[in-house]
């Protein structure tokens, strides 16, 4: 009897180290299969970019070449990874500009933040299954078209986020998404990078006339101060169809907390615009308001993709004191193939000083095209008048990009 239980004893011990091996053997072979079989891309963008601004700093000019080379392997059980490096080289010797903070010829020219850089853009480990999606690692974030939280991809070195991001959709109309940041990694290198303990929550549903969203963005930076910059918003953007118009409406509004240790300011943020589509015209009329606290600090929205906003040639970056009310409006179109977009701003203080008041205006144009599904080429202008001691400044861009 002794001799059968040792018998049976054996042959359980052995299934169940075949049973364990084959279960390696398998899982080793899917790993080497999502490794093997996943994709690789590349992302080229060659630009010229020139600044004339009315003051003491030299005209810049700047002929960068961005280039992205990433890996997402294949998937395992929901899991998979990316992985992306990011390279920024001055072409032909044309880098009359200045980066502040890296330093790169500090006070001489105008301002063109592309600095030359070679780094880890995205590396990051994704699972993804019934509806959920999460992210560990550095990764690109964005929320709300960019208003608040964005890439930055207009310029060579875009913004991208440490830290987890996870998206669930327990319905095909309902998401919601958090998102936790210990590091920003912003557009100048490693120059300016910031150690970060931001939380993100936003949810959005939509419905048969738009989608409402509704979002709380709590900032702060980790660096042993009092610092926090709390956002509570909602917005609503939609369209709906009038005979063969297209009709387009959106609203927002945001409260903003402002607190240190020795200070605690509370500011406003409303967005509306109205537009139509025709006859493959779109035009827009938008109202947008970054708000005041009796002049002291202005609506500030430091995570986004500013150079979308206000303006593409990114006087307003950073908010005045005043705050900022921007009355613009939008005519876009198709032509030869491309699109063309015309835009005008008129900007003002929501709260006006004895010397800020009316902030000048802006005319910006753009036309780009693609040349089928690799290629694509573009030329942009902007010209703001200056007024509140603000300068008068124009920017030209010009680039072809390539992607495989």
């Amino acid at each position: 009897m002794k001799t059968l239980n040792k018998t049976k004893l054996t042959l359980a011990l052995t299934t169940a180290m075949l049973a364990s091996a084959t279960s390696q053997s398998v899982m080793a072979e899917s790993v080497t299969e999502a490794l093997t079989s996943g994709k690789a891309s590349v992302n080229m963008l060659l630009r010229y970019e020139s600044v004339e601004q009315e003051n003491s700093a030299k005209d810049a000019s700047a002929l960068t070449l961005r280039t992205l080379l990433a890996y997402k392997t294949g998937s395992v059980n929901g899991f998979s990874a990316t992985v992306e490096m990011e390279d920024t080289r001055i072409v032909m010797g044309q880098g009359d500009y200045t980066v502040g903070p890296t330093g790169y010829n500090s006070g001489i020219y105008s301002v063109i933040a592309d600095p030359e850089h070679t780094e880890l853009d995205q590396g990051f480990i994704q699972y993804s299954a019934e509806g959920i999606t999460a992210k560990l690692g550095r990764q690109v974030m964005t929320m709300d078209g960019h208003r608040f939280i964005g890439h930055v991809g207009w310029r060579q070195d875009r913004q991208t986020f440490d830290g987890l991001s996870v998206a669930y959709a327990p319905s095909k109309d309902l998401t919601l998404n958090y998102a936790y940041i210990d590091q920003r990694n912003r557009i100048f290198a490693e120059a300016a990078d910031l150690d970060a303990k931001d939380h993100l929550l936003n949810a959005s549903y939509n419905t048969s006339v738009g989608k409402l969203t509704a979002y709380s963005y709590l900032l702060e930076m980790d660096n042993g101060t009092e610092n926090s910059l709390d956002t509570f918003g909602v917005s609503f953007v939609g369209s709906t169809a009038a005979g063969e118009t297209k009709i387009l409406y959106a609203a927002e509004y945001a409260s903003q907390s402002n607190e240190t240790a020795s200070t605690d300011y509370s500011t406003d943020y409303i967005n509306l615009s109205i537009g139509a589509v025709f006859t493959g015209i779109t035009a827009k009329l938008g109202y947008e308001s970054l708000g005041s606290d009796e002049g002291m600090v202005g609506f500030a929205t430091p995570l986004a993709t500013l150079h979308k906003f206000n303006g593409w040639a990114d006087i307003f970056l950073g908010t005045p004191d005043e705050g900022l009310v921007d009355v613009n409006v939008t005519i876009a179109g198709k032509a030869f193939g491309g699109g063309w977009t015309v835009m005008y701003h008129d900007f003002s203080a929501d709260e006006a000083s004895d010397t800020v008041d009316d902030l000048g205006s802006e005319l910006d144009l753009s036309y780009v095209k693609s040349y089928n599904k690799y290629y694509s080429a573009g030329i942009k202008y902007a010209a703001y008048s200056g007024d509140s001691g603000k300068v008068d400044t124009d920017k030209l861009w010009v680039w072809v990009g390539a992607k495989f």
